[in-house]
């Protein structure tokens, strides 16, 4: 019989080898054997099936919040999202996000509901590489985390600001030429550059480099301990994807609830900042994806999009209405936070739309 690691099992089913760890010494895994400290598992054994039925947690149940700030993330909508899921009853017991971002959504409701399976993933490999990191190697990344807190803290602000351009400079490095042994000092420097840089924002150049200035932040929480432990406990049974929107196709099916949260359409000809990666997501990918919701509507999954309303600027505008003419579309208010001009942060309307 030929067996393969824990590791390369727990690639192979998309969940992390802790978790392979658990299903091993539960004897839920037919012929998996210790040898050493390590476990070992047959080559053609097939992942258990989750035995836990869907069930609200009534907040007895450790909250996560997200680890990074994130331009566009939900949590000011997640009032009005939260509306929306459709978990009572048990039918629905699993979640897809295949924009996951910032995650708002993700760990609102890994914090209220034991769900049978999680789907994440996203395009922006940097980001994928932070989440897997947290949910594997958490114990290595808060120790460097704490090693970058203690050093910039005390610094004043022409140090800090040296440290701050060395630390860019080596992540775009990493970024550009690492390879996977330097995974955990990546994802490290992503969290330290998120917690650094100007209003939290991740955007890159024409060449993939991240190019965000340093913020003016007095006391950064750049080790969040608790928190990054508590959400690598809630990652345990995710799988976590980089790639494009339509991989989650062969995860969705009927008993599926899924949120997409792509990047939004600009609301006027000047805010188009869509440069989460190196690849923009122009009307034609928005029409893409609509057809994409389609598709996973007819599958009899339970949908929820959330997007600009082009309204806002052009009450003619009618794209997303037509695209998505055949869901219920719910306009809600947000705060715009994205605008280096103060004065054009206010009140505007975003998009809610459903397939039910």
């Amino acid at each position: 019989m030929e067996y393969i690691s824990a590791r390369e099992t727990a690639d192979k089913w998309g969940i992390s080898q802790r978790r392979v760890a658990v299903l091993c010494s539960e004897n839920r895994i037919e012929n998996a054997t210790m040898v050493g400290n390590m476990w070992i598992i047959p080559a053609d054994a097939e992942k258990p099936a989750d035995a836990r039925s869907t069930r609200y947690f009534q907040g007895n149940s450790v909250k996560v919040k997200p680890f990074l700030k994130w331009a566009g993330g939900k949590g000011q909508l997640l009032a009005e999202i939260e509306k929306c899921y459709p978990f009572e009853g048990g039918k629905i017991s699993k979640y897809a996000e295949p924009f996951v971002g910032g995650g708002a959504v993700l760990f609102d409701i890994l914090s209220k509901y034991d769900l049978e399976e999680v789907y994440i993933s996203d395009i922006n490999a940097e980001l994928i590489n932070t989440y897997r990191i947290i949910r594997d190697d958490v114990d290595e990344l808060v120790t460097m985390l704490r090693v970058c807190q203690n050093e910039f803290v005390p610094m004043d602000t022409e140090y800090r600001r040296g440290y701050y351009m060395a630390k860019r400079e080596l992540f775009n490095d990493l970024k550009v030429n690492g390879n996977e042994s330097v995974n955990i000092e990546k994802a490290a420097l992503m969290i330290f550059l998120n917690k650094t840089c100007f209003n939290g924002l991740y955007r890159v150049n024409k060449k993939g480099l991240f190019n965000v200035p340093m913020g003016s932040y007095k006391n950064p929480m750049i080790c969040d301990e608790d928190n990054l432990r508590a959400v690598s406990e809630k990652l345990q049974r995710v799988k976590i994807v980089c790639g494009d929107y339509k991989k989650s196709a062969d995860f969705i099916d009927e008993n599926t609830f899924v949120y997409f949260d792509p990047p939004y359409r600009p609301i006027t000809d000047t805010s188009s900042f869509t440069a989460y990666t190196e690849n923009l997501f122009n009307d034609e990918k928005q029409i893409e994806l609509a057809g994409f919701v389609d598709d996973m509507h007819r599958k009899g999954a339970k949908i929820v999009i959330s997007n600009s309303d082009p309204k806002n600027s052009n009450t003619e505008d009618d794209f997303f209405d037509n695209i998505y003419s055949s869901h219920k579309i719910k306009r809600v208010e947000a705060t715009r936070m994205i605008n280096c001009n103060s004065e054009a942060r206010g009140r505007i309307k975003e998009l809610l739309i459903s397939n039910f």
